[in-house]
């Protein structure tokens, strides 16, 4: 039987736990095939405190990548991840019309993890105009939902609503805000929003800063799943479960770090 298959436009951690390092780990596990086109390359620099540096890739090279999977291979689902740059947003943009990609997830990776400012500033009003709109899901965490929806800092789970609901008169077909354990709230909660009717996605809170990487491997879960051919809110509860049981065996990779453990979904 053929494989379903996925692709990923996202950048590359060199640590391997997050970007699309994570996210073909997830497909692999979710039993899809998984590709790539590259955006950027971010290092860490172990000899000042783990910073880390960003090297966007170019748009040309990026757009050869794209055309060989779609118009070489062909998928059943896409997703993004950091972008970077006005011109790579308005390429993927450019691409999910040009090829009609209808189970396309938009992760808004606007910081790495660690970091409390946007990378780059001036890219949320294009993620959020041109990219967003055409994202039947998209899975801001609570700093990336606040960019997009102009809301401000976001703190409880009525905020969350009001973002997701913001973000849905964008375009977005689906949107999950990520709140996780940030909440103070006895769950890990993220909220869905479907357009209509918001449902709170509830977990145990797992005590550990092992989860680098999470929010990649959740889109990408989703994006593994609808490649499936899993409805939407089957999609997003497979990748909430998902997420979780490799929080839970997620394990250190250095003083700095620690990745979840994807192939801990294994039966």
């Amino acid at each position: 039987m053929t494989m379903k298959k996925a692709l990923t436009i996202a950048g590359s951690d060199t640590s391997g736990g997050a970007g699309l390092q994570a996210d073909l780990k997830t497909f692999q596990e979710l039993g899809v095939y998984g590709m790539n086109a590259l955006t950027v390359v971010v290092a860490q620099d172990p000899h000042n405190n783990w910073n880390h540096e960003v090297f966007p890739q170019d748009v040309g090279q990026l757009e050869k990548q794209i055309e060989t999977v779609l118009a070489g291979i062909g998928i059943d689902a896409a997703k993004t991840g950091m972008l970077g740059r006005t011109e790579i947003i308005e390429l993927v943009a450019k691409k999910v019309e040009q090829y009609n990609i209808s189970n396309f997830v938009v992760d808004p990776v606007m910081v790495c993890k660690g970091a409390d400012e946007a990378l780059n500033p001036e890219t949320d009003a294009c993620l959020r105009d041109v990219l967003v709109p055409k994202a039947l899901v998209v899975t801001p965490n609570l700093f990336e939902a606040a960019q997009l929806s102009g809301h401000g800092p976001i703190t409880t789970i009525g905020e969350m609503k009001e973002a997701a609901a913001a973000i849905s008169e964008l375009g977005a077909k689906h949107v999950v805000v990520k709140g996780g354990s940030k909440l103070d709230h006895d769950k890990a909660v993220d909220v869905y929003f479907d357009g209509n009717d918001f449902t709170l996605l509830e977990s145990e809170k797992i005590d550990t800063t092992f989860t680098h990487g999470a929010g990649c491997t959740f889109a990408a879960a989703i994006t593994a799943e609808l490649a499936k051919g899993r409805s939407v809110q089957e999609a997003i509860h497979t990748a909430k479960e998902f997420v979780n049981t490799a929080i839970k065996h997620s394990f250190r990779l250095n003083q700095y770090v620690g990745p979840l453990k994807h192939i801990a979904n294994r039966g």
